[in-house]
C-alpha cells in the first residue's frame, strides 16, 4: 500500500487526510455513519414528539390508532439504526486502524530508520520518536474519531438549536453564549494535558524500563541472587509516581474547572425547560413536544458542557500530536539508509584516517582529536584503549552513521563521503558489544548478516557451515528444531541460549557477510578474559586472508594483531606489534601488565 509522509506542517485537516490516504473506503463510511449520527436526534425529536401526541390523543379518543402507525414505524427504524450503527461503526474503526497500522505505522517506523544516527542518539528526539510512534494507528483513529464526533454533536447541537429559535427564540443565544467560554477552556485543558505528556515521557521511559528489570525473564537470575528488587522497586515507585503526579495536577486542574462551568450550564438547562412550561399551559406547544424537547435540552446540555468540551480536549491534544508528528516528519534523512547492501560488495584495499577531529552533535569537547592511521587489506588490527577514549566511535565513522567529521576518511583513496550508503554497508561486517538478539529461527539470526543471499539462496548449507566454524554446531543439533528452533519464549517451542552462545551467534552473523572488512566492537565484553581471548583467536583463524579490526579495552587479543592502534584522548598514542609496543614501555606495556594475570 503506498502511503507516504510528506514533510510539511501537519494541521487540524491532516487528521482526515491521514486515515483517508490510508483507507479511503473506511474513512468515507465513518464519516457517513456520524453524519447521520448528528442528523437522526433533531428526528427524533420531531417523531418523538408527533409520537406522544398521536398517543395522547388516542387515549382520548380523539383519534384512531391507524394514525400512530407511520411514527411508531420512523420510530422502531431509528431505534434499530441506533442499535445497529455501533456494530457497524465498532466494525469499521476496527478495519480502520489495521490498514492504518499497515500505512501509517509503517511510514512513521519507515521514517524512525531513515534519520541522522544524531537524532537515535539524542534523549529528546528519542522522546520525540517515542511518542509519535507509540500507537500511532490508534491515535490516528482516535484524532479522527473524536474530529468527526465533534461533527456530529454539532449537527445534534444545531438541529436542536433551531427547533429552539422556532418556539422561543432567545434560548438557543444563551446557550450559544455559555458555551463559548467552555471551548477555550477545553482547548487550554487539552494543550496543557498534552504538554503534561512530554514531560511524562522521559519518566515513562524510565519505570518502563525499570519495569522490564523487575518482571523481564532476561534478569530472572540476578534478581533472585541479588535481591535487588527492592531496591530498584522503590526507584520505579519514584519515577512512576512523579509521572502520576503530573498527570494528575494538569488533569484535576482542567477537571474542576470544566466540571464547574457544568453546573452552571445544568442550572441554565433547567432554566430553559421552565421557560417552556408557559407555552405548554397556553397550548402553543404540545405536551408530546413539549416532552421531547425538555428530554433533548437536558442531553445537549450534557453535550456542550461535557461531551463536546472533553471532545475539544482531546482535538487540542491531537493538534500537539501532530505538532510532534510535524518535528518528525522534517528530521534530516540520511540518504540510503534503508537501502540493502550493494550485491557486488567493494572489497577494501586500504582505509586510512588523516587528521580527523570529530565531536557528537551538541556537545562541546572533542571525542577524536587530529586521528590519523592507515589500514591495508589482509591484514590484523586491534584497537586498545580505556573505556571513553573514542574506540567505538572510530566505528561509527568507519561505517558512516556520522558524516559531521573534520579531516579525511579515505576508503580506497577515495573519501567516505563519495560512497553510496549501500556499498559502505557491503564492505564491513561488525559484531557490536550491545549486539542484537533476535527472537527468530536459528538460521535467519545468522543469514541476516548477508541479507542479498538470505532472499535468493535455498540451500542452508553456508548457515550451518558458520554455525560449525563459531562451535554452535554442538548445541543447535541437540535441538528439537536444529537450525529451525525459534529463539526467545515470544513463539510456543522457543529456546533460550546462554550469553557466550548468543556472542557465538552474533560472530556467525559476520562470518556469512560478504564484507572484506570485519570489526569486532567489543562484544565479547560481558565474557571472562580468557574466553573473550579464547574467542578472538577462533575469529582470527575464521578470518585468515580478510581484514581484521579488534577493538577492546581488554589486551588478551593483542598478540593475534599486525598492527595496535593505542587510543588515548580520541588519537593514537603508540602503534605498532605487541612486541614492539611492550619494548617502549608505555601506555600499552602498563595496560597489559596490569591485566596479565587475567590470562594466567
Amino acid at each position: 500500500m503506498e502511503f507516504n509522509l510528506e514533510k510539511k506542517n501537519y494541521k487540524t485537516i491532516d487528521i482526515l487526510k491521514i486515515p483517508f490516504n490510508a483507507s479511503k473506503v473506511y474513512t468515507i463510511l465513518f464519516f457517513i455513519i456520524k453524519l447521520l449520527n448528528g442528523l437522526i436526534p433533531t428526528i427524533q425529536v420531531v417523531v418523538v414528539g408527533s409520537f406522544l401526541d398521536t398517543a395522547i390523543a388516542i387515549f382520548k379518543n380523539e383519534k384512531q390508532y391507524s394514525s400512530i402507525i407511520d411514527s411508531l414505524v420512523i420510530l422502531i427504524i431509528l431505534i434499530a439504526y441506533s442499535w445497529t450503527s455501533d456494530k457497524v461503526l465498532k466494525l469499521v474503526e476496527s478495519k480502520l486502524e489495521i490498514r492504518l497500522r499497515e500505512a501509517f505505522k509503517f511510514s512513521i517506523v519507515e521514517k524512525r530508520s531513515k534519520v541522522e544516527y544524531k537524532y537515535i542518539e539524542n534523549s529528546k528526539s528519542w522522546d520525540l520518536m517515542s511518542r509519535v510512534s507509540k500507537d500511532a494507528e490508534t491515535k490516528s483513529k482516535d484524532a479522527l474519531d473524536n474530529l468527526l464526533t465533534m461533527m456530529e454533536m454539532s449537527l445534534r447541537v444545531i438541529g436542536l438549536l433551531v427547533i429552539l429559535f422556532t418556539k422561543v427564540w432567545w434560548t438557543p443565544i444563551v446557550i450559544l453564549i455559555i458555551s463559548v467560554p467552555l471551548f477555550k477552556l477545553a482547548l487550554k485543558g487539552g494543550k496543557a494535558s498534552y504538554e503534561a505528556e512530554r514531560e511524562l515521557s522521559k519518566y515513562q521511559r524510565k519505570f518502563e524500563y525499570l519495569g522490564d528489570v523487575l518482571t523481564g525473564r532476561e534478569a530472572v537470575d540476578e534478581r533472585s541472587l541479588f535481591q535487588y528488587t527492592e531496591a530498584v522497586n522503590e526507584k520505579w515507585i519514584e519515577q512512576y509516581e512523579t509521572a502520576r503526579k503530573i498527570e494528575c495536577k494538569v488533569l484535576l486542574k482542567w477537571f474542576v474547572k470544566m466540571k464547574s462551568n457544568g453546573v452552571i450550564t445544568t442550572l441554565i438547562s433547567v432554566l430553559i425547560v421552565v421557560v417552556f412550561i408557559k407555552p405548554v399551559l397556553n397550548k402553543e406547544i404540545t405536551v408530546g413536544f413539549f416532552i421531547a424537547i425538555s428530554n433533548a435540552v437536558f442531553g445537549i446540555i450534557n453535550t456542550l458542557s461535557w461531551r463536546i468540551s472533553w471532545n475539544v480536549d482531546t482535538l487540542a491534544k491531537n493538534k500537539e500530536y501532530l505538532k510532534d508528528l510535524t518535528e518528525l516528519i522534517n528530521m534530516k534523512e540520511s540518504e540510503g539508509a534503508v537501502e540493502k547492501p550493494c550485491k557486488n560488495s567493494i572489497d577494501i584495499e586500504s582505509l586510512e584516517f588523516k587528521d580527523v577531529c570529530f565531536k557528537y552533535p551538541g556537545m562541546q569537547n572533542y571525542i577524536l582529536k587530529n586521528l590519523s592511521f592507515k589500514i591495508d587489506a589482509g591484514r590484523h588490527y586491534a584497537f586498545v584503549g580505556t573505556n571513553g577514549a573514542g574506540k567505538s566511535t572510530i566505528t561509527k565513522l568507519i561505517t558512516g552513521l556520522y558524516d559531521n567529521f573534520e579531516g579525511e576518511i579515505l576508503i580506497n583513496n577515495k573519501s567516505i563521503r563519495e560512497y553510496r550508503k549501500a556499498d559502505l554497508k557491503s564492505m564491513f561486517a561488525i559484531v557490536h558489544q550491545d549486539f542484537s538478539k533476535y527472537f527468530i529461527k536459528i538460521k535467519d539470526n545468522v543469514a541476516l548478516g548477508n541479507i542479498n543471499k538470505m532472499e535468493n539462496e535455498k540451500d542452508d548449507e553456508y548457515i550451518k557451515d558458520a554455525i560449525r566454524t563459531v562451535k554452535l554446531d554442538e548445541v543447535v543439533n541437540i535441538l528439537p528444531n536444529k537450525i529451525n528452533t525459534e529463539l526467545g519464549k515470544i513463539k510456543e517451542g522457543g529456546v533460550d541460549l546462554s550469553g557466550g552462545q548468543w556472542q557465538r551467534l552474533g560472530i556467525a552473523r559476520a562470518i556469512v557477510s560478504n564484507a572484506s572488512l570485519k570489526i569486532l566492537d567489543e562484544p565479547t565484553a560481558s565474557l571472562d578474559p580468557i574466553s573473550e581471548s579464547n574467542m578472538y583467536e577462533e575469529f582470527e583463524k575464521i578470518s585468515r586472508g580478510g581484514t581484521t579490526i579488534f577493538i577492546s579495552h581488554r589486551l588478551g587479543s593483542t598478540k593475534l594483531a599486525d598492527e595496535i592502534f593505542v587510543i588515548d584522548n580520541g588519537n593514537v598514542v603508540e602503534n605498532g606489534s605487541h612486541d614492539k609496543l611492550m619494548s617502549l614501555d608505555g601506555i600499552y606495556k602498563n595496560m597489559y601488565e596490569s591485566q596479565r594475570r587475567w590470562y594466567l
